[in-house]
């Protein structure tokens, strides 16, 4: 039937996707991402324990399941948290030990290195630098004084950050199991299927990178101590360990795992040569063990863009400082498998992490 009005029947026309719809769209999608990054970072003191946590969660969860199995659930995790406190604290041991037995090595060697640096400060005033009064201006007791407060600061903050990690790793603990009925529960409502998922994967993600990671910071001490002990510089076992515990952080710790014995080998040598070549074979097993046997041995777990590794790792210490040096790359491996997961955001994995024929 037909009339003045025309046919009402007939379908209309699709709407076409118009250009300014998409720049709003992605307006509105860089927008949010900068709201959420300084969200991040205004909120380190919440954020980043809260990272910590689901870690240590994810690292310690199969120890806390195998002892339910025989235990009740407050023992078991009574057991998992001290395991996990021991582990923690013998990390923090061995670092302190280290950089400690250094320092007490400098100041017993103080006139070695007064010399050091009488013959360093006639060089430079032969070429016009006058180091004393540089010292005289910045390093006076005012600044020494605000140094100490400073590093009395950090480590209060490195206590309290530590016991609230541990607060939200013992509530998370106790909830993984009621969280995961629920999420089966849901169904596929909501997302629930794709965080049930993700959140296996990632989980088994991180005790893979965690068991990777520790073997290859093995063998980088082990390797580190024996060519220092080789070259002759005093306290080859403290620099073995110094990179050991250094290797866990991604690029920043292994820089300075190579460059501080290099240092310190200035001053034990005559020649600044024998230090150039000591950093340049550090460098060497830096370069062997962190970017040809780690990532062949991790297959597809660290198989992630060394771009994006590098990017995750600055990124994250400009946010939370050496907390986000170390968790950021399991941030970008959570990131990346939710993304493998999402049909939408798959094209970041298959961009930034491992092939799709290597994923397993």
């Amino acid at each position: 039937m037909t009339g003045d009005g025309g046919d009402q029947s007939a379908p209309r026309p699709a709407r076409q996707p118009r250009i300014g719809d998409a720049a709003l769209r992605g307006m509105v999608g860089l927008g949010t991402g900068i709201l959420v990054i300084a969200a991040l970072a205004f909120a380190q003191p919440v954020f980043a324990p809260l990272a910590f946590a689901l870690f240590i969660v994810a690292i310690v969860w199969p120890l806390q399941r195998v002892l339910q199995r025989f235990l009740p659930k407050l023992f078991a995790l009574l057991i998992s948290m001290a395991a996990t406190v021991v582990v923690l604290a013998a990390f923090g041991w061995i670092v302190s030990w280290g950089f400690g037995r250094i320092a007490r090595y400098i100041i017993a060697d103080a006139g070695h290195f007064q010399i050091l640096y009488a013959q360093l400060d006639d060089w430079l005033i032969g070429h016009g630098i006058v180091i004393a009064s540089i010292w005289a201006e910045h390093f006076n007791a005012g600044w020494l004084i605000s140094a100490i407060q400073q590093i009395t600061n950090r480590l209060n903050g490195l206590l309290s950050f530590t016991v609230v990690v541990l607060i939200y790793a013992i509530l998370g603990l106790m909830e993984v199991d009621l969280v995961a009925r629920r999420l089966r529960a849901m169904g596929t409502r909501g997302g629930a299927a794709l965080l049930l998922v993700s959140g296996e994967r990632t989980a088994s993600k991180f005790r893979r990178y965690m068991m990777v990671r520790s073997l290859m910071s093995v063998a980088t001490g082990v390797l580190v101590w024996a060519l220092v002990a080789l070259y002759g510089l005093p306290l080859a076992r403290e620099w073995g360990v110094l990179a050991f515990a250094l290797n866990y952080i991604p690029f920043i710790g292994s820089l300075v795992s190579t460059t501080l014995p290099a240092l310190f080998a200035v001053a034990q040598f005559d020649a600044w040569e024998n230090a150039v070549v000591l950093f340049a074979a550090l460098q060497v097993i830096q370069f062997m063990v962190g970017s040809y046997l780690e990532p062949l041995v991790a297959g597809s777990i660290l198989s992630m863009s060394p771009f994006l590794v590098l990017l995750s790792v600055f990124f994250w210490t400009y946010l939370w400082g050496i907390a986000g040096a170390f968790i950021g790359v399991p941030i970008v491996i959570a990131v990346l498998t939710i993304c493998e997961l999402h049909p939408p955001a798959r094209w970041v994995a298959e961009m930034f992490g491992a092939p799709v024929a290597e994923r397993g």
